[in-house]
Formats: C-alpha cells, structure tokens, sequence
C-alpha cells in the first residue's frame, strides 16, 4: 500500500520517538530510514540525560515515549547530578551500552502496530499548493500522504572534517542526503549551516587506569523511566577521569593552523556548551587542566568514550596530544574525532505544533531545527509525532507550553529566538523550573498523553496508581502527628523544613510505618516546594490573560511604525502566534507589547 497517514525521515532519535508516538496515536505510519540497522543508533556520546537533559528524557517517557526504557535496559552506570543543590535541578543520567540500547530501540519499532518501516532514501517531498502530497524514493516509487515529518539530522549536506580531510557523509560510514537538501533549498524556506563534532575513541586496552580517578555510579540506583526498576538494568560499571595538562595545550595550540575550525575551512557555528578541544585551550587559555570523562561504550565494547575532547584536528595531531595525557602515553585510537557540517532550517520557520509555517502537514523535529543532543532530539520528535497523528485524524494539534513542560520551554525558545548557535537545553532557560522537576514529569504530562492517545492503557494505569498512593500517603502525613519540643506537630509540617527528609520520620516515631521510598521522597518533594508552586501558579494566571492574546497572521508589522525597525523585521519574520511569544521575539521590548495590545484591538475592530 503507497498512502500512509504519517510519513516520518529519518531514524534517529527524533525519527523513532516521531514514528513510535503517530502510530500509538492511531495514525498509520511509515518511517523511512536509509538503513534499518542504524536506527536508534547513537552516534555521538553512548549516554543519556544530564543537567536539562534528564528532565526532557522524563518528559518523553511521560508522554509515552521509548527513550528513558531505553536507558533503564541499556544502562551501565547511573548517577544523578546537581544533587547536592535542590530537587528542582537534579538532573539523571546513565552511560549506556551504545548495542543495547540500539536493539532495544528496534525491537520497539518492530512491535510497534500501526508502525511499517522501509529501507530507502527520500529525494524529494512532494507538494501542491503548498500542501504536503507525498514522498518520492531513490528508485522513483511515490508514496501518499498528506503529513511529513522530518528528522534528517546532520544528514542533510552533511560534511565531515578530520584535518584537510573532507567526507560527504550524514555521520561517519553512512552517506549524506543530498538530494533531498538540494530539493529542501529550492522550497525557499530560511535554511543555514551548524557543527558539531565528536571526539576520538580509545582502545580501553590500551589505557593505564592505575593513575586515573575511578568514578563509580550511584547508590542507590537512579532509574529512568516511570514505568522502570533497577531489575531493567544490566551489569554496572565504573567510569574514568583523567585530566589534559599544559603539556597537552601547548601540543594543540602548535597545530590550531591544520583544525578547519581555526583556518576557515568550517564556517558553521557550534555549539558553545560542548566545545571541542581546540576551543577549550584557546578560549579558556588560562585554565592549566581540562576534566575528561572517560567512558566505556558498552559491556562487550573494547571501545573508550573520551568525553570532553571533541576535535577535527588531523589524525597524527590527535594522537599527538590525547599521548601527553596521563595513562594515555600509549593509547591506541580505534576511530578518530570528527567534525560535521549540515544543513539546518530556522525553527522560526514552525508554529508550536512544530509544523511549518508556509506548508501544511510538513512537520520538523531534531537537529535540522538547530538544537544538539539526542533527548532534545527525541522530545522534538514525540511532539512531531503526536501532532502529526493529531492533524491526520482531523484533531486539535498540541502546543506543549513553557507552564507545563521542559520541552515547551524548547520549542517556544526556538520557534521565538531562533538557533543561532547549536541550542542546548539547561534548567537555566525555564523560568518555572521549581515546579518543572524530574520527579513530577509524569504528573505533568501523562494525563496529556492519554487524552492524545500517546500513552497506552497499562501505562496510565501505572499512573493513577502511583498518584493515588501519593495521595494517600500526604494525607496520613498531614493526619499523622509526632512530638517536638514538648509539642505536637504533623508529619507533613515536619516535611516542610528544608533539611528534613522523609526516612527522618521513623526516627521521630517509630509508629510511623513508612510507605515506599520512592512514593515517601515523592511526597517530600511535593511537600517542600507546595508553597512556592502556589505562588508560580497565581503568577502564570495573572499573566496569561494579556499572553494568550492572539496575533492575527495577516498583520503587516512593517506597518506598525511606532515599533522599531529591529522588533518590525523580527516579528516579521516569526509570526508569533501570541503576545507571548511576541515577547521572547529579539528586539520585542515591554513597551513594544503594549503596541501590539492596540494594534490587535484595532485589528478586531476593523473586521467587524
């Protein structure tokens, strides 16, 4: 059968959340990869989450989504960051075995009813007026639909650059699509250029670790998904730390002239969070160390995972400097560290459904919409996919907002600001981070997920159980009294006190039985920040009245001569849906918002 309700490009990360979630939402679905055995492959750092990171992989997995499962069933060390600070950034994270994850990815996709999946490589979106149509494959085969979504990654005019050494290629060993980049250019659609890049991998045999700093996981044991244990995890491991040195920056500063990131040979901005090596000694010149991380790419993997030496240097300078750091004298790199050039679109270009903007049921999610990481990819991508399920049964579409999510923090950023430099997601960028916890992210967005038809009945069921057992729990907590200080107090107004934990409670009584530890920390947590989430909460209804103000698509901002030029072209060009997103808009000052209040009010006025 050639008609599909969704088509979805590509099978990386944002493709195999948007493929999973179109067809768990009923939509019949087909996900085009150029190869079925790199699908879900991860072709950078084998780990998940980190600070931001985790919260947008918890996100997925309350939506429904496959990527934290993933993690729970490949893990091979867990930590939790940032724990020494607040619940609200506790970020998880797990290095995981780059094959299981992979095949785990697979066999979802191979389970998946709805879900088809064919081996080719797309030339070209077919379009009429303006509309989305159909694809049409290498071998000339046309296939139906009238919703697209496309999660091309760095495979669209992809070059890598190891030295002077040029590679068309999407990511090492597999070739770039440029046909369909050269089609994509003739849409006239805002398209620019970005990096990003890897560093080399190590043979762990080759390695001295007796000098190295040992780096155990955590215990007790973070898990990923809602639905997860610790019984989902494999074999656990330690990872490494080493440190570069002065030796080490005076050997890359000698060789900055052949890094086609110094010499002008790479003209793509990258991503500043994660710079590559080269970057490191010339930008942080006065620090004498680098911390590196090293990381084993999985149980039966002789391969290391040298985090935090990214470069494109040339390959005798790779192994001229990694062999100045201590226990590496005489390492063997198995492959060397690239960077890579690609071809994104500006995600001004999308609404909040993460459709363009110009043409109908064509969605984008992942990389080609200038962010980096595989968890931003993957949010993007399950946000893609329901909505273009949502849009093939004639549904409202869903607009994750900057209130309720991680991921509405994401795409309300891109779609306002733009990705001038490959965009990173951090707690940082959330305004309402203490209500925007990891622990919560099911609370948040599952109830979602289950009217969109995202979540699955064994999972929501899941759900109403552990809220009604937090519930219950808060209650006998707030019934619950314990003597302090010749007084009584209640167990939930103990919680509150910030260096009070819920295992506390069977200190203060021992007729206290406790309940589950994750269902009492939980609680605890809900407790501490019950407040403060109150006065957020009063906060975003006051403002959301003037936010939620619609802007009409066919206002002509050049018109509106009281704004200045720079907030004109801007809103111009992004065509905020609201007058908040008009306010994330660059130039868009306060006074420039009071404007567009008239100008809406005069707008309605005259269609009466």
């Amino acid at each position: 059968m050639n008609t599909y309700d969704v088509i979805v490009i590509g099978g990386g990360h944002a493709g195999t959340e948007a493929s999973l979630a179109s067809a768990r939402c009923g939509s019949r679905t087909l996900l085009l990869t150029q190869s079925f055995n790199t699908v879900g492959q991860m072709s950078c750092n084998p780990s998940i989450g980190g600070i931001g990171k985790g919260h947008l992989t918890k996100e997925v997995d309350a939506l429904g989504g496959v990527m934290a499962r993933a993690a729970d069933a490949a893990g091979i060390h867990f930590r939790t960051l940032n724990k020494k600070k607040g619940p609200a950034v506790w970020a998880t994270r797990s290095q995981a075995d780059r094959d299981l994850y992979k095949f785990f990815i697979q066999k979802q996709i191979k389970e998946q009813k709805n879900l088809d999946v064919l081996e080719n490589e797309v030339v070209d979106i077919i379009m009429e007026k303006y509309s989305i149509s159909g694809v049409e494959l290498n071998d000339g085969t046309i296939i139906k639909t009238k919703n697209v979504i496309l999660t091309a990654g760095t495979f669209l005019s992809g070059i890598i650059h190891i030295g002077d050494q040029k590679i068309s290629a999407g990511r090492i060993g597999e070739k770039a699509s440029n046909k369909l980049a050269d089609r994509m250019r003739d849409l006239d659609l805002k398209m620019g250029r970005l990096k990003t890049g890897t560093p080399p991998r190590l043979n762990v045999d080759s390695i001295n670790f007796s000098n190295l700093i040992e780096q155990p996981g955590d215990e007790p044991r973070p898990v990923f998904s809602f639905v997860g244990s610790t019984l989902d995890h494999p074999k656990q491991i330690k990872c490494y730390i080493a440190r570069t040195n002065e030796k080490t920056h005076a050997t890359i500063k000698q060789s900055l002239d052949r890094s086609p990131l110094f010499n002008g040979v790479i003209t793509g901005k990258g991503p500043r969070y994660c710079p590559s090596i080269e970057d490191k000694v010339t930008r942080f010149a006065d620090k004498e160390s680098h911390q590196i991380f090293l990381e084993p790419e999985g149980l039966n993997s002789k391969l290391i995972y040298p985090n935090g030496i990214s470069t494109s240097l040339p390959k005798k300078d790779q192994e001229n400097f990694i062999r100045t750091i201590e226990g590496l004298e005489n390492v063997i790199i198995e492959n060397y560290g690239y960077a890579i050039e690609y071809d994104f679109f500006d995600p001004r270009g999308l609404n909040s459904n993460l459709e363009n903007k110009k043409i109908s049921g064509f969605f984008m999610a992942g990389q080609i919409n200038g962010t980096t990481g595989y968890e931003e990819a993957a949010s993007q991508g399950i946000v893609a996919g329901i909505n273009a399920a949502m849009r093939s049964q004639t549904k409202n579409m869903w607009s994750p907002s900057r209130e309720n999510s991680y991921v509405g923090v994401m795409i309300d950023d891109l779609i306002t600001q733009g990705a001038p430099e490959p965009y990173r997601m951090f707690t940082s960028r959330a305004e309402h981070r203490l209500y925007l916890r990891e622990d919560n992210a099911d609370k948040r967005l599952t109830p979602i997920g289950w009217k969109l038809g995202s979540v699955e009945e064994t999972r929501y069921d899941i759900y109403n159980k552990k809220q009604e057992q937090i519930d219950t729990e808060i209650q006998r907590l707030a019934d619950f009294k314990i003597m302090e200080n010749n007084r009584k107090i209640s167990a939930k107004e103990f919680l509150k006190r910030p260096k009070t934990s819920y295992q506390d409670l069977s200190i203060y009584s021992s007729d206290y039985r406790l309940a589950e530890k994750d269902i009492g920390e939980n609680c605890s947590i809900r407790i501490k920040y019950e407040g403060y989430i109150q006065k957020q909460k009063l906060e975003v209804i006051k403002n959301k009245k003037d936010e939620e103000m619609t802007l009409p698509d066919k206002m002509n901002y050049s018109e509106i001569t009281a704004l200045s030029i720079e907030a004109r072209e801007n809103l111009a060009m992004v065509k905020p849906q609201n007058l908040r997103q008009a306010a994330r808009v660059p130039g868009v000052t306060p006074a420039a918002i009071s404007i567009l209040k008239v100008q809406i009010k005069a707008f309605q006025n005259n269609a009466k």
